[in-house]
């Protein structure tokens, strides 16, 4: 690569759940002979996201080009954290040819494209795209907000009332940011949800955008790479609900981490996680698990009451310690109760 040359970044958002961390391993196995980092930022203080991809390192995306930002929202830590570690790998021996930022569910991508207007990084970085991934079951099921039907019904009844749900406005916020939107589990989804998802996300977006459906993570790199789109440059044409401030807060989001003990039965620890999702409206579970008798580690994934497990690795000489990182609206943490159903 020439010295002189911009290094691509492709932006890939989503809410909770939507795929990210699958589609970039899938990128990381289907580089195309391209040298990659990646950024990773978790919303807590724990990262389950990274250590994942870690486990799929290999000479095109060696470990050491994988970052995590875990001290909160990317678009929030700017100056402290973004800006520090893009300069670091730009700074590395062998520089990457295309860096992907994973931002974390609950971020906004907007204020994360304006620092790619800063002048220490302007001249030798470009926003390649910003790719938005949409679980297209959830978003055809309204469950990207809290309570669609009752925030639209306090509306009509308040006419000076423009209050809308978080979940709702960083799904907005995403969907307008974006050079194409991606629906994801589109297997679970089917046609008829893929059908009501998309009417959904055109609805969302400021301008037309093309709009692909995926299962699994998987979908040919040369789609959604190389875009061009030097998103920095092309601010004004992806509203956001924060336009004209200079921060959000993420005060409607609580995060915790939950130590887990060793478990004996998993069906049991995934009806607990349903339950949570379904008695507390737990947006979000994911972490690993010991379980007793098997030397492999349980990797757990929940979107609401729809969980995902595997065995991803061996525990080897790590402690088996388990935690599982919980999500939910800052009015629905019950840290005593969560811990009690979940056992811990």
């Amino acid at each position: 690569m020439n010295d002189l040359s911009k290094i691509p970044v492709t932006v890939i958002t989503g809410f909770l759940g939507s795929g990210k961390t699958t589609l970039i391993r899938h990128l990381m196995t289907h580089n195309e002979g391209k040298r990659l980092a990646v950024l990773v930022n978790e919303f807590g203080t724990v990262g389950v996201d990274g250590d994942i991809l870690k486990s799929c390192a290999d000479e095109d995306c060696p470990a050491e080009n994988i970052m995590e930002l875990a001290n909160g929202c990317i678009c929030c830590t700017v100056a402290d954290d973004f800006i520090p570690t893009i300069e670091a790998l730009m700074a590395m021996p062998t520089r990457p040819d295309h860096i992907l930022i994973e931002t974390s569910g609950l971020a906004l991508p907007k204020p994360l494209l304006k620092a790619f207007d800063w002048p220490a990084i302007r001249s030798k970085i470009t926003v390649d795209g910003v790719i938005a991934l949409a679980d297209a079951e959830a978003v055809a099921a309204g469950t990207f907000a809290a309570d669609v039907d009752a925030v639209d019904a306090q509306r009509k009844a308040d006419e000076s009332l423009d209050h809308e749900t978080p979940l709702s406005e960083v799904f907005e916020d995403q969907i307008s940011c974006a050079d194409i939107v991606v629906m994801s589990k589109a297997d679970l989804a089917g046609e008829a949800g893929l059908a009501s998802a998309r009417t959904v996300i055109e609805a969302e977006s400021p301008r037309q955008i093309p709009i692909l459906s995926m299962s699994e993570g998987v979908i040919d790199p040369k789609v959604i790479l190389g875009l061009g789109a030097a998103a920095e440059d092309d601010l004004a044409a992806r509203p956001s609900h924060h336009d004209g401030h200079d921060d959000h807060e993420h005060d409607d989001f609580e995060t915790i981490v939950v130590p887990m003990p060793e478990v004996d039965d998993v069906d049991a620890l995934v009806a607990a996680i349903e339950k949570l999702a379904t008695e507390q409206h737990i947006l979000r579970v994911k972490g690993y698990v010991a379980v007793t008798g098997k030397p492999m580690r349980l990797l757990v994934q929940a979107v609401g009451a729809r969980v995902r497990h595997q065995f991803d690795r061996p525990w080897g000489d790590q402690a088996r310690q388990g935690h599982l990182v919980v999500i939910a609206e800052h009015d629905h943490i019950d840290t005593a109760k969560i811990r009690d159903v979940l056992g811990a």
